[in-house]
């Protein structure tokens, strides 16, 4: 049975083809009722994997001594990060499985799409500045301790979250203003920004560019500072005259070139590569890559590769067992 869209008529006589759109209709992965509870029930393992895993990590950097140092207080950043990414979009999606509503409020989506690109953005900011750590450590190991202080590390995390906030407040005040059609289905399995924008009344190719520009200019720097450091640091490793010094060196960072090459590669598949009807279905499936399987292996990349943690781990697990 086909959802109403429900729309309010505005009542100025100058304005009497336009409408208010007051939901919109998230079309997600179809009608396909066989595969709601299915999807349902993947979904909510993936939520509980993301949460359990980051909270961990979170904890793990928050209560041992041995990992307060500027890489693991930014990796700890990274997982709360993680655990707001993931709980911006999966609850919603596992209500829709559960109960078959599909619809969410006009204000709910630009929430949702508010706290998703701001949340981007600030991921973008912290994987460069964990970057550049991994540089410092590797090309400059002798100034590191002074160079990535304490108080340098906090301003920069700083500063990535607000930066990431301010990027996406600019976006969310343009499409405020945007005035919709009476189309309000979205194909898309959350608020995402181009398929919002493919609802707006009028010509979006000038909407879009602009859009392309704004996201690069805030994006663009931190990308670049990451490729530049990794490129860095891969010209040192190989200046390493030996090979178990070239293994340990790069066993440091590895970890977080992989985080950057999953999120960075299916972000740029999505948003680079043309949406056609064709490719629709594979755009989902590139999104759920960095909007809820990247947040799910963050955790599992760092805890299996990383020897620190695992002892970490290790020291909590054997307090635990103690105190019980």
């Amino acid at each position: 049975m086909p959802i109403p869209l429900k729309v309010q008529l505005l009542e100025s006589t100058e304005m009497k083809n336009e409408t208010y759109i007051t939901e919109f209709i998230l079309l997600g992965f179809g009608d396909h009722q066989v595969l709601q509870i299915p999807l349902f029930l993947l979904f909510l393992l993936i939520y509980i994997v993301t949460m359990a895993g980051n909270i961990l990590i979170i904890l793990l950097v928050a209560t041992d001594r041995h990992l307060h140092t500027p890489m693991y207080f930014l990796l700890g950043n990274l997982s709360c990060l993680e655990t707001c990414c993931s709980t911006n979009i999966l609850p919603r999606m596992l209500s829709s499985f559960l109960t078959g509503t599909k619809t969410i409020s006009f204000s709910a989506c630009f929430v949702q799409h508010y706290f998703f690109g701001s949340l981007g953005s600030v991921e973008c900011y912290l994987l460069s500045v964990m970057s550049y750590d991994r540089y410092l450590a590797i090309c400059k190991p002798l100034h590191y301790i002074t160079m990535m202080n304490g108080k340098l590390c906090l301003k920069l995390i700083a500063c990535s979250w607000f930066s990431g906030f301010l990027a996406n407040t600019v976006t969310l005040i343009i499409m405020s203003k945007l005035v919709f059609c009476h189309n309000n289905n979205i194909d898309h399995f959350f608020c995402d920004t181009f398929p919002i924008i493919e609802l707006f009344c009028g010509d979006t190719h000038t909407l879009k560019l602009f859009l392309y520009v704004l996201c690069s200019v805030f994006t663009f720097p931190p990308s670049i500072l990451t490729l530049t450091s990794y490129t860095l640091i891969i010209a040192a490793i190989m200046k390493i005259p030996s090979t178990m010094g070239k293994q340990k060196a790069f066993s440091t960072c590895s970890s977080h070139l992989l985080v950057v090459t999953i999120f960075y590669g299916t972000l740029m598949t999505v948003y680079v590569v043309p949406n056609t009807n064709k490719l629709n279905g594979l755009h989902k499936v590139f999104s759920i890559f960095y909007t809820i399987l990247t947040p799910m292996l963050n955790p599992i990349i760092y805890s299996l590769r990383n020897k620190e943690v695992k002892d970490a781990l290790r020291r909590l697990s054997s307090y635990l067992i103690v105190q019980t």
